[in-house]
């Protein structure tokens, strides 16, 4: 990363339902489609923001035990230049409908087999889609 780059940490989530679809998010005054999820409170831990972001923008309760961590990614923030996001990224199974709340303007599911043509974040574009790519070809496995 370059030096004099600004960090935002976040914690974010692929969830998927049943079909394998992976749900992506709009902000209000934004172009970008990106996975759900938040900044990180000082003393705050990742999955208690994210369960925090879920519940505020989708409406979604998130048992403690239902996600599972994948990793540290970071990239340039979407829509704060000058800033790269680090975000723990989190997978969930999603079993209730989500409903957009708070900043979120716009939901969008991803099928498996289809590119994807919204504009994405940079993280989503090269982490969080790679990461859904790869969970699905395990699970055909």
């Amino acid at each position: 990363m370059s030096e004099g780059l600004r960090r935002i940490r976040i914690a974010a989530a692929l969830l998927i339902d049943a079909r394998q679809r992976l749900l992506l998010v709009r902000k209000r005054g934004t172009a970008w489609f990106m996975q759900p999820g938040g900044k990180i409170e000082p003393g705050e831990e990742p999955f208690d923001a994210l369960r925090r972001e879920l519940q505020e923008e989708l409406g979604l309760e998130v048992p403690p035990r239902a996600a599972r961590h994948c990793g540290r990614f970071a990239a340039p923030a979407a829509n704060e230049p000058g800033f790269i996001v680090e975000a723990e990224l989190f997978t969930l199974p999603l079993d209730s409908e989500p409903k957009p709340a708070a900043e979120i303007a716009e939901i969008a599911w991803l099928e498996p087999d289809t590119a994807a043509t919204l504009p994405l974040a940079p993280l989503t574009r090269d982490h969080a889609l790679p990461l859904w790519r790869s969970m699905l070809t395990e699970t055909s496995r």
